[in-house]
């Protein structure tokens, strides 16, 4: 497949990144260790600008346009990519055109609102999604930035890894949650070249496991009717995505929305750090199969933390 992106450029998306994305901090917790029986390292981008992981594909990606990027970019998105490409544009001084459905949670609204998106609302369907971005994109000559189809925004979201790696360089395993596949992608091209005989997994909810099946039967499955607090992990792999988790990365596990909740506790209680459901969702697959961590030097990929205070996780 054209344009798939590789290690390379994850270096070259560090470099460009070096002093604009926040180096967030690799953190340990022996309780947590206790309770897993193994030894865990979270890679905390709930600490990142724009308060996740997506931060870093919106930025290199609008970097990569060059003059291009003048008319502004545009994308559609219900939550932590739509907030880091208006955030990522602002600091370009470019406009960002961003088009969310109707039932976005207020939060993410907000926050994309304060980056100074403007905002275009949608039917909450796929279809009125690209329909309206297509409308939107066609009146202002906005570039089109997807949350994780994109070559550019699957090495920026692959130097997270790289950075992990830089503190924990001898990892028995390497975890990121799974929705489309950018952070995932990028996380298994970064460590299959740094480290290849460490294994990679995707976590994903139970709720919405359409890259697990794809990943098992070796055929793209999209999403029907996911059914997770996980919100984030709603979409479907993309082809350039299926293809790179294919070829790096060992297996796809998944966990309910009960051991997920059951992690974002453990995080919020033990660790004292603000974690979204989707973040949670590594953690609750080490709950979820002990046996495959037991004893195992871990690193989790903690993806955002923009959880809404209004929704009580029970």
């Amino acid at each position: 497949m054209r344009d798939l992106p590789t290690f390379e450029d994850v270096r070259s998306a560090a470099s460009l990144l070096a002093g604009v994305a926040h180096r967030t901090p690799v953190l340990t917790s022996q309780q947590l260790d206790r309770i897993t029986g193994a030894h865990l390292f979270f890679k905390c981008e709930n600490f990142q600008r724009a308060g996740a992981f997506k931060f870093r594909g919106a930025y290199h990606a609008i970097s990569r346009l060059g003059e291009g990027r003048r008319v502004g970019v545009a994308t559609h998105s219900s939550g932590n990519h739509a907030a880091a490409l208006a955030l990522a544009a602002s600091l370009h001084g470019i406009p960002a055109y961003v088009v969310m459905p109707e039932n976005a949670p207020a939060i993410k609204k907000a926050a994309v609102e304060a980056y100074g998106g403007r905002i275009t609302f949608c039917a909450p369907t796929q279809e009125a999604r690209e329909r309206t971005l297509e409308e939107v994109a066609g009146r202002t000559g906005a570039r089109f930035i997807h949350p994780y189809d994109h070559p550019h925004v699957i090495a920026g979201q692959g130097t997270a890894a790289l950075e992990l790696l830089e503190e924990l360089p001898d990892p028995d395993i390497v975890l990121a949650p799974v929705g489309g596949g950018g952070l995932l992608s990028g996380t298994a091209l970064t460590v299959r070249a740094k480290i290849p005989q460490s294994r990679i997994f995707g976590a994903e909810p139970a709720g919405a496991d359409d890259a697990r099946r794809s990943f098992t039967s070796g055929t793209l499955h999209p999403t029907y009717q996911p059914n997770t607090i996980a919100d984030g992990l709603l979409t479907s792999l993309s082809e350039r995505t299926f293809t790179l988790i294919r070829h790096n990365v060992d297996d796809i596990l998944t966990a309910p929305d009960e051991q997920i909740i059951r992690a974002l506790h453990l995080v919020l209680t033990r660790m004292k750090i603000v974690i979204e459901p989707s973040a949670a969702v590594p953690l609750a697959v080490i709950l979820e199969h002990p046996e495959k961590f037991k004893g195992k030097k871990v690193g989790i990929i903690l993806s955002g933390g923009n959880l809404d205070p209004g929704i009580k996780y029970t």
